[in-house]
């Protein structure tokens, strides 16, 4: 961010993330514009309103904003935009980088115990454009096994963050400051100790290819076991967003009584006749493991949580025994 630009603001200044906006903005002189929005559209027009060169979103309003047209004068001023709190479809990232030709895209990974960790340089988007970057400067990411061992590139592996950036634990809570943050490896220092350092473990599932960057795969929490197979919802997910007409889409496990679990795929979407594209798409990109067993159309957006993030914790308790009373 430079003093010349003009950052609009529409993330919760409670979120860590839209925070940032206000603190970024002081740090350099540059000019932050405040909107409280209720829809999409209202974001583009205050782009050109107010020619807006930066803007900072999270996955569910990328989506929106991508599906919408942007008038010229509403794109020509920006000239970056970011994401984090999630991972953007491919798909959408496509139509952004169509529809705002001037504006370079930076993709971030946060933590809220972590802040900011990574991002992908937009040089490196068409090389890498499912990555999630590497380290940002003064941060430390270790991918790290079951053992606590390094693992080797394209091993999945947990996300471990260390640096200056990571709080020290939970506020007057030891318990879950106690399961969330762990010693790393024992590390030898130039004056020849060795200590063990508290380094917060994610419990997100990540891999990395050779140059270190990294691809995320899923949570821990989040991973839905259909007959034995662990399945990412991110990766029924990527295939749902290929299809026309789907707004916004999550995949979430719910208890079968013979599958152990089966997944429920609630989306948002603009026409009654994506179904049927919907399982035809899954039916040819996935195998038969991760195929939905219950779609849940819906003609509204998702239910959000405070941080714009879409609330996959409330839809997953709201399914969670779909399959309970059947007689599937």
């Amino acid at each position: 961010t430079e003093s010349a630009d003009k950052i609009l603001a529409v993330l919760p200044l409670s979120f860590d993330y839209g925070m940032n906006q206000l603190t970024q903005a002081a740090l350099v002189g540059a000019e932050v514009v405040l909107i409280n929005h209720l829809f999409a559209q209202d974001v583009i027009k205050a782009c050109a309103q107010h020619r807006i060169s930066c803007l900072a979103g999270v996955p569910p309003l990328w989506l929106q904003l991508a599906a919408l047209e942007w008038p010229a004068a509403a794109a020509a001023s920006l000239r970056l935009i970011t994401n984090s709190g999630g991972h953007l479809p491919r798909h959408c990232l496509q139509t952004l980088r169509q529809k705002l030709p001037h504006a370079q895209p930076y993709l971030m990974y946060g933590l809220t115990e972590a802040f900011r960790s990574t991002y992908l340089p937009p040089e490196e988007i068409d090389r890498r454009i499912d990555s999630m970057g590497r380290a940002i400067p003064n941060a430390e990411i270790l991918v790290l096994n079951h053992e606590g061992k390094p693992c080797a590139a394209g091993e999945v592996g947990e996300l471990v963050h260390r640096g200056v950036h990571v709080a020290l634990g939970y506020w007057n809570d030891a318990e879950k400051t106690a399961a969330r943050y762990k010693p790393l490896p024992r590390r030898p220092q130039q004056s020849g100790l060795v200590f063990d350092e508290l380094a917060v473990w994610s419990g997100d599932l990540v891999k990395k290819d050779a140059d270190g960057y990294l691809y995320y795969v899923g949570r821990n929490d989040e991973q839905i076991k259909v007959s034995g197979y662990r399945v990412s919802p991110g990766e029924v997910e990527e295939v749902l967003y290929t299809v026309p007409g789907v707004v916004e889409a999550i995949a979430t496990g719910s208890k079968h009584p013979k599958l152990g679990e089966a997944i429920v795929v609630i989306a948002y979407v603009d026409s009654s006749y994506v179904a049927k594209t919907m399982e035809k798409q899954c039916a040819h990109k996935l195998p038969a493991w991760m195929q939905p067993a219950l779609l849940e159309l819906r003609h509204e957006a998702l239910p959000r949580n405070p941080n714009g993030k879409i609330d996959r914790s409330g839809l997953k308790q709201q399914f969670a025994q779909a399959f309970l009373t059947s007689d599937q």
